[in-house]
């Protein structure tokens, strides 16, 4: 909840400085390509160096393996249920922004640069709401994480946490579900952690 709260401010307080000052747009642009490259690089190492990798393999069954892609397929299917009400995005827009499962410091660089939106929002509009939605569906998943547990099941929280079952919500997981989930938590959010950037890469091509 924290750093989804530092997140949010350090965008308000952007937004702001933004507005006030007279900032070269391209060299913003040239920086979050490059703060992009290093971003991948970082995800790079932490999925290499993270040592309880070999022990998932090891462990991992065919139900772990595919809830992950449920959880994407899930995600899509519920953002292809609201697209027609949100006339200034198209189809494509609202795949690739949903399709981040909730990795919104990846999203909100990686839509700017890739989306050839023709549609009334602009390619850095479209990074702002990736960013807004997948904060908020992080903070919502922690937030209701008991609840959701309780009245759906532990698999339905994990769910619902996307990448950061992995990260940030990985203590809520074994708290709410209890120890035995965390593995699974674990490979959840890491095979979507994976997944995501070719899956905006796709979207964003529509």
């Amino acid at each position: 909840m924290k750093s989804s709260l530092i997140v949010f401010t350090c965008f308000v307080a952007g937004l702001l400085i933004g507005f006030i000052s007279q900032v070269d747009f391209q060299i913003l642009n040239d920086l979050s390509m490059w703060l992009l490259y290093l971003l991948m690089f970082i995800v790079g190492i932490s999925i290499g160096a993270d040592r309880r990798l070999t022990e998932m393999i090891r462990k991992t069954n065919m139900r772990d393996i595919l809830y992950p892609i449920v959880t994407i397929v899930g995600t899509l299917i519920l953002t292809l249920s609201i697209t027609p009400f949100l006339n200034q995005l198209s189809v494509g827009d609202c795949l690739a922004i949903n399709s981040a499962c909730g990795y919104y410091s990846l999203s909100s660089i990686l839509l700017p640069e890739l989306s050839t939106s023709t549609t009334l929002i602009s390619a850095v509009e479209i990074g702002s709401i990736a960013l807004l939605s997948n904060v908020l569906r992080e903070i919502l998943s922690l937030s209701c994480m008991p609840t959701i547990t309780k009245r759906f099941g532990p698999r339905s929280a994990i769910s619902s946490a996307g990448v950061t079952s992995v990260d940030v919500c990985l203590p809520a997981i074994a708290r709410c579900c209890g120890e035995k989930y965390v593995a699974p938590a674990i490979l959840h959010g890491t095979i979507i952690d994976i997944s995501v950037p070719w899956l905006i890469a796709v979207f964003t091509s529509i």
